[in-house]
């Protein structure tokens, strides 16, 4: 089923500008990234709106006029119940429309070298190798567990199912074309609930730190306090130091002011004009250009992701990283007496063929939604609650529309932190995006969408994420599958999260704020804004969630912790847990250093312990 006709009923395209007869190919790359299921949605719903115009008209929507396909528009938006599917559909052109209407600044000609990594791609891997450990995923915990066990002077292999991109490649493409490469699933990971949630998560060697927005938090003393005291992980008791060494070798430094851009800028002015606390960002990007494409690899090499900072040190001490290499299963040796022990992986090559790596020591770091199932289809899955406890942090956005061009996407990505509600769970950062590529959906169809597109300079954007209670789980063994429904208090918490950003960004300045909400999209002072929240729930807003967590946590009770205090699996030997998965609880900020910390506690005590 083509696009064409709703793309140019969506886009208000009267054919004066050939931006948007662009679009419809930028947008079946877009969906041709997406998972079938998701695909195939896109797809129906494109036709149910086709055929709700020939039933209209008697003729398909791209043979109608401008007014008539604004008519038809028009119509379907008078009934509520097809505003969400209207929405969904916005979203896709959204992305495309950004990227062909106003294309990324191209990166400098001269990127810098990276630093040599050990990468073999998996078809060039022997059938069978052996190590001392064996990681699954680089990511933020895999690439400090392989650093840690190489540099004690053991045999690592990592084995990674995304590929290796270098910096200059991000500098030679648009983003949103690196955005369908660098995610699963093409960026369309999804949690099913009410209200479902996008969750998206990086595929590549250096995991989500290639993809986050280079936000580093340390873990808050009164969460290390509770994952102590309520669930007894001791780990915790000791990670201000680790945490130390990770902020070094990331170089963490707070933002300066000159690359904040506007965005940050004018959150900074909503702050001090309300007397909230917040300041510019931590991030571990020293010699940041303000390139604000974060989220889909950064072209200049300022942000320091794990291939750019861990992984050279660890490929330095002899570790070697497999690319493309999907592991199916921890191999197990059952033959001894007591539960069985570790005894390698099995991984399958993109062309359909396996490979076999043999180690005593398997650490697994393939994230929350990846651990429960790999667990699963290894025969580890028995503990009643591997892919519960799962945790993430709900978010939602806000825009406000200024008198003077913003231009949001030139500065830091995500450049500061407003923490004034953050004892109530709430922290609100002043984040922008490619053109497009944010979380906020413009209000509007036709042609007042195409006014938001072309008036979008002058708009500033903040998100909110909430510390939520952990009321998720990931199911399935080949293909992960996640149900998550949002707590009614962290609704609460979002809906105050969204008067608040109101707030900042009347007192900013900005002559009206916009929602993202179908049902009450925009207000023009506090007093409309605080009327319209009346007349909507968390479950009306436009949710994405991030920083997946919990779903295989340690803990000090058997019963409920599927790994003990000192990151290793129940139910096996020779099994570590380094990932997001095992945190126990929330934590409550961007979690990159929290896990990097975890996994160098998990990975030192192992050594420590066996010598």
């Amino acid at each position: 089923m083509t696009a064409e006709g709703l793309i140019a009923a969506l886009l208000a395209d009267d054919g004066e500008q050939d931006w948007p007869a662009r679009v419809p190919r930028r947008l079946d790359t877009v969906l041709a990234a997406l998972p079938r299921p998701a695909r195939a949605g896109v797809h129906t719903a494109v036709a149910a709106v086709e055929t709700y115009a020939l039933l209209r008209t008697g003729r398909r929507l791209a043979v109608l006029g401008p007014d008539e396909r604004e008519g038809v528009l028009r119509s379907l938006g008078a009934h509520p119940r097809l505003v969400p599917l209207l929405d969904v559909l916005k979203v896709p052109v959204l992305l495309a429309a950004g990227t062909e209407r106003r294309p990324a600044v191209p990166a400098p000609v001269s990127a810098p070298q990276d630093p040599p990594l050990d990468c073999t791609p998996a078809h060039a891997w022997p059938a069978r190798s052996t190590a001392d450990v064996v990681v699954i995923g680089s990511g933020a915990g895999g690439a400090v567990a392989a650093r840690t066990f190489a540099r004690a002077g053991m045999s690592v292999v990592v084995l990674e199912e995304g590929e290796h991109h270098s910096t200059a490649s991000f500098g030679l493409r648009a983003p949103l074309d690196r955005f369908t490469e660098l995610y699963r699933d093409g960026g369309a990971t999804a949690a099913l609930g009410n209200p479902p949630l996008l969750l998206p998560v990086g595929r590549a060697v250096g995991g989500t730190t290639v993809v986050n927005s280079g936000t580093c938090y340390r873990t808050p003393e009164h969460v290390l306090a509770r994952w102590r005291r309520v669930y007894g992980f001791g780990l915790a008791e000791g990670l201000g130091t680790r945490l130390d060494e990770i902020e070094r070798t990331l170089r963490v430094a707070t933002q300066p002011l000159d690359v904040l851009g506007n965005n940050g800028l004018l959150a900074l002015a909503g702050a001090e004009r309300l007397g909230w606390r917040a300041g510019p960002l931590r991030r571990n990007a020293p010699g940041c250009k303000g390139s604000c494409q974060c989220v889909v690899g950064c072209p200049t090499g300022a942000k320091q992701s794990v291939q750019l900072s861990v992984l050279p040190a660890a490929c330095a001490a002899g570790a070697r990283i497999v690319t493309g290499a999907r592991v199916r299963r921890i191999l197990l040796d059952a033959d001894g007496p007591g539960i069985p022990r570790a005894a390698g992986v099995r991984a399958r090559r993109p062309d359909g063929s396996e490979l076999e790596v043999l180690s005593p020591l398997v650490v697994t770091a393939a994230g929350a939604l990846g651990t429960p199932p790999l667990l699963r289809r290894s025969g580890l899955g028995g503990h009643p609650r591997l892919g519960r406890n799962l945790s993430v942090h709900p978010a939602t956005s806000v825009a406000g529309r200024f008198a003077e061009p913003v231009t949001a996407w030139r500065g830091v990505l995500q450049s500061a932190g407003i923490e004034e509600l953050h004892d109530q769970g709430i922290l609100i950062e002043a984040t922008a995006s490619p053109p497009g590529m944010g979380s906020f959906v413009l209000p509007g169809l036709g042609r007042e969408l195409r006014r938001e597109l072309e008036d979008a300079e002058r708009l500033a954007t903040l998100g909110a994420m909430i510390a939520d209670h952990p009321s998720g789980w990931v199911r399935g063994r080949d293909r992960t599958l996640v149900r998550y429904d949002l707590d009614p208090r962290d609704g609460a918490r979002l809906m105050t999260a969204l008067r608040a950003m109101g707030r900042l960004l009347f007192a900013a300045g900005a002559e009206e704020v916009l929602t993202g909400v179908p049902s009450a999209p925009r207000a023009r002072s506090l007093a409309e804004l605080d009327e319209l929240l009346t007349r909507v729930t968390a479950r009306n807003l436009h949710l994405s969630a991030f920083h997946p967590t919990g779903t295989a946590a340690a803990g000090g009770d058997p019963q409920r912790a599927p790994v003990d205090p000192e990151g290793r699996l129940r139910g096996a030997h020779g099994i570590l847990v380094v990932d997001g998965s095992v945190l126990p609880g929330c934590p409550e900020v961007n979690p990159q250093l929290s896990i990097m910390a975890v996994a160098l506690a998990i990975s030192e005590n192992w050594l420590e312990r066996t010598g």
